[in-house]
Order: structure tokens, then C-alpha cells, then sequence
């Protein structure tokens, strides 16, 4: 609706974030204190209005009930990778060709990797502060459905292997899976046992820093992508701290529209334009494509700088106070917008910190 026929009773109270529109200014005050719309929140490129998840904006763009202007001029402007308006159909081309990624050649790495170990594990500081970790499962326990970790890599931000091996699991396998591992008995006979890899990744990972006094900003400690991490450690029999790891399948704006996790096959296509997990599966493949979904995250969003970002930050912590209502019913939408924050951690703050 234009905002020339609403009545500016309607306009009080209508978010300046999501444009939800409310009855009482007391309710809208509500809705902000909940909602936690942000600078860090997908927008539109058209109309300008927040959505919790990359998902969200690409029903409101492309959906089956999109909003009309913005999809008209989606289809003639908008980037489908990135969800970006260009200026003009000649930037939207080259923007286009730069924003597609291309899947890394990993026939030989893959080949490389059925031969043994590949290592260069060492504890360095000067090797990146950012590292992705994949891994492939067989199964154990009587029916095979038990997961246990067989194959593990792990990269740099350059995509270069930092260590890739098989593993030997600590109960016998009873499934292979090979049609999707393409792992072989023979793979993991003399492998290296769970228990040295574990150490070694996580030494690795804390770079010299006791893991008890790891903290989310400074200090030697390495960034951990992954898709699923949660499982992977646990697979592994490993820790970490979770406000040193960056999970694509729990990233609030790369999940669903419903808070689920989409797969990271999916992930791939959609936001980087590329298919993988296609026949057998290596952590490779699965290593590169979610640290480009990282660094896509991380660099391409430019959202304005803030001291004190999150919800939780003890700066923020009484910007919504119950004794603060009469104060914020007297505000405007924008005003409210202007002081509420994202009670999710943005990537693009790494960038900030590192």
C-alpha cells in the first residue's frame, strides 16, 4: 500500500522493519521487543523491508504470493544467487558472473586422498585463522545405522587441504555405505585410530590456547565452518567452543522459512550455483562449498558498524524495559528500529574482528 492512503495513526504503528502494521502502539512496542529486527536482517533490495532468513526474502521476491512491484523488478534487476537489485541489466550480468562460484577440481584430490593421508597439520599461527571441517560416516551397531566417523578433511580459507585421512572407528563397521563414501574395508584397516585424529584436530584448532579459555574475540584460537558441526564433533568424540564454530545448517539466514535447516546440497545450489554430493560424497567438496557459504556470508553483506551488535550485549540489555513502555510508545518506528538488535551472531562481524 502506498504510504500516501494510510492514515498516520496506521503509520505509528507500522514496523519499519517488516512493515507488519498493529492496532495500539503498545502492541507494536511488543513485536519489537521480540522480533529483533537488526541491520544484520536479509532486506529487500526494493522496498527496503527486513526478513529473518535469506528464505523469507526469496518468497517475498519470487514466492508464490510475492509482492508485486518487488518481483516485477526482481525479474528484470535481481541477482537469483544473492538476492541483490543491480542498476541495470548490463551491472546485473557482470555482478552475476562474479557471484557464481565455480566447484574446485578435486578428481585429483580425491585420488590423492584413496592413497593415504594426506598431513600437513601443524600448530602455525600464521596459517589462517579460519578453518572448514566435513567428514563422511559408515555405519555400525547391528542394523548399520549407527554413525562412525571413516574420513575426515579439513581446509583453509584458501581451499588448500590442511589434513585429510581415514579413520579407524572404535567399534566395528557393519555398512560401508559405499555407494555414497565410496569407502573400502581395506580404507580404513591401517588407518589412523579416532582417538590420535581427534587430538589433532583439536590441538590444531586451539592453536596453543587452553580450550577452557578460548573466548569469541582475540587470542590464538581458529574459526570452525562446517555444515552439521554438532554432529561432526560428536562423531569425532571431540570439543569446541560453540562461540568459535560457524554452522550453516544453524545460520539463521541460511535456514528455512519454519527455523529447519536446509541441506547443504541445497545451500550449494542456491546460493553459490553449483551441485555437489552428486554419486560418491568427499569431505572435500563438502569442506569447499561451505566455506564459500562462509565467506559469502561474511564479506558480501554490508551492513553498518555497531559497538555493541547483539541483544545480549549488557549495553542493550534494558532498551526494551517494561519501564521504559511509556517511553517507547512515544517513539517512532524508526526510532525503535534504530536501537534493536539481532540476537544472532552476523558473520560479517568477523571481519570486524579478525
Amino acid at each position: 500500500m502506498d504510504h500516501r492512503y494510510e492514515s498516520s495513526e496506521t503509520l505509528r504503528n507500522k514496523c519499519a522493519a517488516c512493515y507488519r502494521q498493529f492496532n495500539k502502539k503498545e502492541h507494536l512496542v511488543e513485536h519489537m521487543r521480540t522480533s529483533y529486527h537488526s541491520v544484520h536482517e536479509p532486506m529487500c533490495g526494493v522496498c527496503k523491508k527486513h526478513c529473518r532468513s535469506f528464505e523469507s526474502l526469496r518468497e517475498h521476491l519470487i514466492g508464490p504470493l510475492p509482492k508485486a512491484e518487488c518481483e516485477r523488478i526482481f525479474k528484470e534487476l535481481g541477482c537469483d544467487i544473492c538476492l541483490s537489485i543491480l542498476g541495470s541489466r548490463s551491472s546485473l550480468r557482470a555482478h552475476r558472473e562474479s557471484c557464481l562460484s565455480r566447484p574446485t577440481n578435486n578428481g585429483l584430490l580425491y585420488r590423492m586422498a584413496n592413497l593415504g593421508i594426506q598431513d600437513e597439520l601443524r600448530i602455525d599461527n600464521n596459517r589462517g585463522r579460519v578453518v572448514a571441517l566435513a567428514c563422511k560416516m559408515v555405519g555400525g551397531g547391528s542394523d548399520g545405522s549407527l554413525d562412525l566417523c571413516a574420513r575426515v578433511c579439513l581446509i583453509d580459507e584458501h581451499e588448500r587441504i590442511l589434513f585429510h585421512s581415514y579413520i579407524k572407528p572404535n567399534i566395528p563397521v557393519t555398512n560401508y555405505r559405499y555407494e555414497m563414501t565410496g569407502i573400502r574395508p581395506e580404507y580404513l584397516r591401517d588407518a589412523m585410530p579416532l582417538r590420535n585424529v581427534s587430538r589433532k584436530i583439536q590441538e590444531f584448532l586451539c592453536n596453543g590456547e587452553p580450550i577452557w579459555q578460548i573466548r569469541s574475540k582475540g587470542g590464538r584460537s581458529r574459526i570452525l565452518v562446517g555444515h552439521g558441526l554438532d554432529h561432526d564433533l560428536k562423531c569425532l568424540e571431540m570439543d569446541y567452543p560453540a562461540i568459535k564454530m560457524r554452522d550453516t545448517a544453524k545460520y539463521p539466514p541460511l535456514m528455512k522459512t519454519s527455523k529447519l535447516s536446509n541441506s547443504l546440497k541445497y545451500l550449494t545450489k542456491a546460493y553459490l550455483g553449483y551441485d555437489i554430493q552428486i554419486g560418491v560424497q568427499d569431505p572435500y567438496e563438502d569442506c569447499v562449498a561451505t566455506m564459500k557459504l562462509y565467506m559469502r556470508m561474511k564479506l558480501s553483506q554490508f551492513h553498518n558498524k555497531e559497538n555493541y551488535p547483539l541483544a545480549t550485549d549488557p549495553q542493550n540489555k534494558n532498551n526494551f524495559a517494561s519501564w521504559r513502555q511509556n517511553e517507547l510508545e512515544r517513539m517512532t518506528p524508526d526510532q525503535l528500529l534504530d536501537f534493536s538488535r539481532s540476537d544472532y551472531y552476523c558473520w560479517c562481524l568477523d571481519s570486524q574482528d579478525y
